[in-house]
């Protein structure tokens, strides 16, 4: 047994000398060291053997797979080594190459619209509020004058993550708190706007997402009327698209406002003269919904209704950016195609 367990050392030293990668050394290792390898087998026999052999055979087989063991990973490392200086010669940078320009990026059109949208009304005396994304049904349609049968309360139309909590869907709820907040800190009146995400089960068409940003104005005092609320908004629109733009107002029905109405302004490409763009009406696609705050709505935030008035008006920013922009599909604005972002 001494001289099959000397013959296998100097096989396996031999086999290893051969090998080219770690793949042929784990080859050898399972075919000497494995579970059913030779020197595995040799062991096994020991059975076989006297009292007095057996500690002199267990020994030099010890010895045989330790003098194995250290063969096999001096020739790793050796291997590692080899490998790790061709890479590093495939690798070798030619520092007299031009450098790659990084690409400078640019502010998504929907945040430039944002943007643009507060400032304006920032320079016309507004405060930027926020509020919540996932708002209470109270907050949502209760305190803002939706009745219950309203078909925005549908599960069909709106997302609920419970029966209190939903994803808003309008920024109106800001108006709530914010109105709320002035009478509890003694701060009317007020004027402020909110921008942010909304959300309903809207696809229906290029214009209309289940996700879309939303911008809320509100202005409450006292003697605020419906020429302020005109006024205001034919300033902002002037302010965003040009002096050259109109409005045009078209009674409404929205249940937080009373009298309410929608406002269309004319087509930017052909300036209200009718064009293939705005299929020959002159005018392009409805812009904000706006009106006078509903009584009901100032009574449940705690204004006396015969002391304040004030109006609101919201729109979606997509729509602004649309409109602003001549872009044609609201999708173009969440796919991130790179080609179409670069445009702006």
């Amino acid at each position: 047994m001494r001289e099959q367990l000397l013959e296998l050392k100097e096989e396996v030293l031999k086999k290893l000398k051969e090998c080219a990668d770690n793949t042929d050394i784990e080859k050898v290792r399972i075919q000497c060291l494995g579970k059913k390898g030779d020197l595995t087998a040799i062991l096994r026999s020991m059975g076989g053997l006297s009292e007095e052999e057996r500690p002199e055979i267990g020994k030099l087989a010890n010895e045989v797979r330790a003098i194995i063991e250290e063969e096999m990973r001096v020739i790793k490392d050796r291997i590692s080594s080899l490998e790790s200086s061709k890479k590093v010669k495939s690798e070798i940078i030619d520092i007299t190459m031009p450098g790659r320009v990084p690409e400078i990026g640019r502010r998504h059109p929907l945040l430039q619209a944002k943007e643009e949208l507060e400032s304006v009304f920032m320079r016309m005396g507004y405060d930027v509020v926020s509020g919540p994304e996932v708002e209470t049904v109270a907050n949502n349609f209760d305190d803002l004058n939706a009745p219950y049968d309203h078909p925005s309360r549908d599960w069909s139309d709106t997302f609920y993550i419970s029966d209190d909590l939903i994803l808003r869907t309008h920024t109106s709820p800001v108006q709530v708190r914010t109105m709320r907040e002035a009478v509890k800190e003694n701060k009317l009146p007020v004027r402020a706007v909110c921008t942010g995400r909304t959300f309903r089960f809207d696809d229906v068409d290029d214009t209309h997402s289940p996700m879309f940003h939303q911008m809320e104005c509100i202005v409450v005092d006292k003697g605020v009327t419906l020429a302020n609320l005109k006024d205001s908004i034919d300033q902002f629109v002037k302010e965003l698209f040009g002096n050259n733009v109109t409005t045009r107002f078209r009674p409404h029905n929205f249940p937080f406002t009373e009298p309410s109405a929608e406002v269309d302004v004319s087509c930017h490409i052909c300036m209200g003269k009718g064009c293939s763009s705005c299929r020959g009406t002159g005018w392009s696609m409805e812009l904000l919904g706006c009106g006078m705050i509903h009584p009901n709505v100032l009574r449940n935030c705690g204004i006396d209704p015969e002391i304040y008035s004030g109006y609101a008006f919201g729109m979606g920013i997509d729509r602004v950016t649309m409109v602003k922009y001549g872009i044609p599909n609201i999708r173009l604005l969440f796919e991130n195609d790179v080609r179409f972002l670069k445009q702006f």
